[in-house]
């Protein structure tokens, strides 16, 4: 039945024929209006995978010949765009991080493409397609917004065409056929994204270079020797022989500040914001409109000194490093056992609280890429030793830059380790929706005196409490804190309510 339709389709096109004058028929023909309930008709009977493209050049219309493609499982022999789908709840926009592939590239189904950062994680994205990377549209470094083109591909397979002609005849001479090509690109130099970036940078047409690459393909040393020898920069910036144009982020800032201060020429930079400090900007713009109060408390850490000193020298596993803050964590999961409402979350629009019944603690760290906020999922039901290596694993992927969306959504409260810098008292922002976050100071030897007057010296820190006073009050706080120093001083309180 579908084959019936098409032959109406070349048909109708069959019937139209070039003016005597000589001049090119009007593109697209007036005949396509008839032909489009058939092509409503067409598209329903093949399945939801099948894409149909119908091709119009004008040497092909002056020959009257209609090409039809219908690929199934796989749309061999044509360019796909690939956009940047969506990589969570609310996020608009990513920043391209890296390309793991370069145009001229084969590429196999899953293979990872590139490396974008949202708000919230460093995503991988991966092809959906088996082919060849014809073009590349961003370059590192560079905002994309979703459904956006990241790249073009020119898949392997392709399937033959169904070809019709005119004459009122349902066959065709081999002359006849025609086969819609993908749209070669013309011109230009080859150069990958961040290339042409630099070059952007700089000031300079691409075009003027001669590359050193292989097929003639410009390099980034040929762009900054261009620019030397142009005078638009003084000397060649120090590439790693490791690093290659993988350098970090902050060390392109500090190398785009030197330079501008060659010569003694101090101008200002515009750095855009990037990654996690985009997400910094928006989550304390909200935290802002949230009034904030603060409880402070000194703890004595004697017994929680000795207790890291015994599972160090008692450490089996040598990959393992013993630090105070999972004993924190744990010990700040048994006082929220007891007041619950800590580990809460304020719903605004609905004017109501939610309890939530996993304690997923949040670890602020700072990174060389900004600060992020991971947190340990269900710290209830672990161990001490449990924390640790989670703790461990989240570190090593926040440096490395590749922590994922569970990691960083989900927290219920957050703790910030100022002390780790040598800070001693802070007064931390929200982490919204969370209702409580606690700065801990570094743990000091100070002087204290015992009930009879005679002077000690006692391991002391600070902890500072803020907290959302929409949800909780002060004496709530108060009680907490108590109970949690409770057990940090008395660490052998903990047997007692473990399970």
């Amino acid at each position: 039945m579908a084959a019936r339709w098409l032959r109406r389709c070349a048909r109708i096109l069959g019937t139209r024929r070039p003016e005597a004058s000589g001049r090119r028929p009007a593109f697209p023909p007036p005949e396509m209006g008839a032909m489009r309930p058939i092509l409503r008709r067409i598209n329903t009977a093949f399945s939801p995978s099948s894409q149909i493209t119908i091709g119009f050049p004008f040497g092909v219309w002056n020959r009257r010949c209609l090409s039809i493609q219908t690929s199934a499982d796989s749309p061999g022999g044509r360019v796909m765009d690939v956009p940047l789908a969506q990589t969570g709840e609310g996020i608009a926009e990513c920043e391209l991080l890296k390309w793991l592939v370069e145009e001229g590239d084969h590429v196999e189904e899953f293979q990872p493409l590139c490396e974008v950062q949202s708000d919230k994680a460093t995503i991988e994205i991966t092809s959906r397609f088996k082919g060849k990377v014809q073009e590349v549209l961003y370059g590192p470094g560079e905002i994309v917004k979703v459904g956006e083109i990241l790249l073009k591909i020119l898949v392997d397979e392709t399937p033959s065409p169904l070809t019709y002609g005119d004459g009122g005849s349902e066959g065709f001479s081999d002359s006849q056929l025609h086969e819609s090509k993908p749209e070669q690109s013309v011109g230009g130099v080859l150069a990958t994204p961040s290339v042409r970036h630099v070059a952007k940078q700089y000031g300079i047409n691409i075009n003027d270079i001669s590359g050193s690459g292989k097929d003639g393909r410009v390099l980034k040393e040929d762009i900054l020797n261009f620019a030397v020898s142009k005078g638009i920069c003084q000397e060649l910036p120090l590439i790693s022989s490791t690093g290659g144009e993988k350098s970090g982020e902050f060390e392109e800032i500090k190398r785009l500040y030197m330079a501008s201060t060659d010569g003694g020429i101090y101008n200002d930079k515009t750095i855009p914001l990037r990654g996690f400090q985009r997400s910094m900007v928006k989550s304390m713009t909200m935290a802002a409109k949230v009034p904030h109060f603060y409880y402070s408390e000194e703890i004595n850490c004697d017994a929680l000194v000795e207790l890291k000193a015994t599972f160090q020298e008692e450490n089996s596993e040598k990959d393992v490093k013993h630090t105070f803050m999972p004993f924190l964590i744990k010990s700040l999961s048994m006082a929220l056992n007891k007041y619950p409402l800590m580990n809460s979350s304020f719903n605004e629009e609905a004017n109501e609280f939610i309890l939530k019944g996993c304690h997923n603690v949040g670890v602020a760290m700072a990174t060389p890429h900004g600060l992020v906020v991971p947190n340990i999922k269900k710290v209830q039901s672990l161990s001490i030793m449990e924390i640790t290596k989670e703790l461990a694993r989240l570190q090593q992927m926040a440096l490395g830059n590749k922590l994922n969306t569970e990691d960083i959504t989900g927290g219920t409260i957050t703790l910030s380790n100022i002390g780790s810098i040598g800070g001693n008292f802070g007064s931390p922002i929200l982490n919204l929706p969370e209702v409580a976050i606690i700065a801990i100071g570094r743990i000091q030897k100070l002087p204290r005196f015992s009930n009879d007057g005679s002077i000690y010296p006692a391991c002391i820190t600070n902890v500072t409490i803020g907290a959302d006073h929409r949800t909780v009050d002060g004496a709530t706080v108060a009680r907490f804190c108590n109970e949690w120093k409770l057990l940090i001083e008395k660490p052998e309180l903990l047997i007692l309510h473990m399970k």
